[in-house]
């Protein structure tokens, strides 16, 4: 775990183009930085890139942005927030949780974020990853979610079924590790 007092949080979005992480992390390597942990995706066109990083001693979060927005190959302009990482503090007895994934797909509408983040945020339940894309009338939505160990899972998936026959949605909760199984590519050898 990174040094609170010497690590930083690191947020750039830009018009996407090869390149971007590149630059980014010979930014945060010629500070004497070191990545500790990152994520990065790409939007209609735009990138971003979120990351925890560490450095060996403690700058100022604006030459930390500065050096990323003048960064060797930096050939199109990168907005960029830096701050001070402070570590969450940690509850008193954390709830346990098993990872889920929630695939929802239907006709497009206004409100279907909102409604399901809605659900799940009643239930105590944190999204940690979220998709959600519009191709012509179609939306999908994809979310990698926390569910605490107290919440019964069938009855889960039945509301979230009841919620998507409202939305005229196909909705399905599967625990991360039968996701990954059964939606794994699977290469073979050309001959």
């Amino acid at each position: 775990m990174p040094e609170p007092q010497h690590s930083y949080v690191l947020d750039v979005m830009a018009e996407d183009h090869p390149g971007i992480v590149a630059s980014v992390s010979q930014a945060v390597e010629s500070l004497g930085g070191n990545i500790d942990s990152c994520s990065q995706t790409v939007l209609s066109g735009y990138f971003t890139l979120i990351m925890i990083v560490s450095m060996p001693e403690q700058i100022p979060p604006t030459e930390l942005a500065d050096r990323v927005r003048n960064a060797e190959g930096a050939s199109r302009p990168y907005q960029v927030l830096v701050y001070p990482w402070e570590p969450q503090p940690a509850s008193a007895v954390p709830d346990p949780t098993d990872r889920f994934v929630i695939t929802a797909f239907g006709h497009d509408q206004h409100g279907i974020v909102r409604r399901f983040s809605q659900y799940l945020a009643s239930k105590d339940i944190n999204i940690v990853d979220l998709y959600g894309h519009r191709e012509g009338e179609e939306f999908v939505l994809i979310g990698q979610v926390e569910v605490p160990k107290r919440w019964d899972v069938r009855m889960m998936q039945a509301d979230l079924e009841q919620l998507g026959q409202e939305l005229g949605f196909t909705v399905k909760l599967q625990h991360e590790n039968v996701f990954v199984a059964t939606n794994q590519l699977r290469f073979t050898r050309s001959p």
